[in-house]
């Protein structure tokens, strides 16, 4: 994932009648003396994240060699060669998962410190706007991660081979030494993420709504708000000319798409009526306007997480509208 994250403009404000409060926001900033402790442990994980994102994009799978092994299953040289080919694989795949779990220690930490009184969400997007930021990149790798995982089908027949393998050779009494890397009880954690569409995207809402749950003493609107005003940012972005005449790539566009959906999803799953109600603070039809006009071709993907990974789209309090436009 680029560590230039979103490049253009550099700061802008949005109107007073888009939000309670006027926000200006510099997607450039460098981070405070208070933000400092936060943003050195977000930071540490985003720069893992590239290698993780690389990884899973050279990821071809060894559907050639399990097929093999399935094709002839009493060849023990070919059973081998396919352990062989998948036993590497499945440890990458618990690289993926267990940094899914460092993710979400780092949205959390953001969370607290974009939420903690005595400031209000848009105090805090202003004041921290590093962390602002480093939000905003880990919801692009979020989706970023979810559309490689959902296109490659890969990931879930070698992980189905590992299992199948591991318990037959138990029945035979065989040793495997993959076990030690990845033993029965992490792999059930492994299947139950993998099996997810959006497996990076569901880690993150249970966290936000962990967090929510978990802090009774801070309103909940506090963090919907911080999401709130994170969308509108984006949308403003991506509907202004003069704010989309200074995107520098194809790249930036799909930056500030993610983010506007991936903080959409977070607060569909946070607030008790969701982003689809009449009473949400977020345009969900400005939103899915601008996402339908733009002509890249990562847009189908961002609609289908709005239409599968949210939790109100479905609930009668969504207007037929904002319906019609997602069919």
């Amino acid at each position: 994932m680029p560590r230039s994250g979103l490049r253009p403009p550099s700061s802008f404000h949005l109107k007073a009648s888009e939000q309670s409060h006027p926000i200006s926001t510099d997607l450039d900033a460098q981070p405070t003396e208070a933000e400092t402790a936060v943003w050195n442990q977000v930071s540490a994980v985003l720069e893992e994240a590239q290698g993780i994102l690389a990884e899973l994009q050279s990821y071809t799978g060894a559907g050639q060699e399990i097929r093999e092994a399935i094709q002839n299953p009493t060849d023990l040289p070919l059973q081998e060669k396919a352990w062989n080919a998948v036993c590497p694989l499945v440890v990458k795949l618990k690289r993926f998962y267990e940094f899914s779990l460092r993710l979400e220690n780092a949205l959390r930490s953001l969370l607290e410190a974009l939420t903690s009184p005595p400031y209000a969400p848009t105090q805090h997007l202003e004041r921290e706007q590093a962390l602002a930021k480093q939000f905003a990149e880990i919801l692009h790798f979020t989706l970023s991660f979810d559309e490689l995982k959902m296109t490659n089908p890969a990931i879930q027949n070698d992980f189905s081979y590992y299992r199948r393998t591991i318990s037959r050779n138990r029945i035979n009494n065989l040793q495997l030494d993959a076990e030690s890397e990845v033993n029965n009880e992490m792999a059930n954690r492994m299947s139950l993420f993998y099996a997810e569409a959006t497996p990076m995207l569901k880690t993150l809402s249970n966290a936000t709504t962990k967090f929510v749950s978990e802090n009774k003493t801070l309103p909940i609107e506090d963090t919907t708000d911080c999401l709130s005003t994170m969308a509108c940012v984006c949308r403003v972005m991506l509907e202004t000319p003069e704010y989309r005449s200074r995107f520098t790539s194809t790249e930036t566009l799909l930056f500030c798409m993610r983010v506007m959906v991936g903080v959409i999803i977070l607060y569909d799953h946070v607030h008790p009526v969701g982003a689809f109600a009449k009473t949400s603070k977020i345009d969900m039809k400005g939103c899915i306007k601008v996402l339908k006009d733009q002509p890249s071709n990562s847009t189908e993907g961002l609609l289908n997480a709005l239409r599968y990974t949210t939790r109100h789209l479905n609930d009668d309090t969504t207007s037929k509208q904002v319906r019609a436009l997602l069919q």
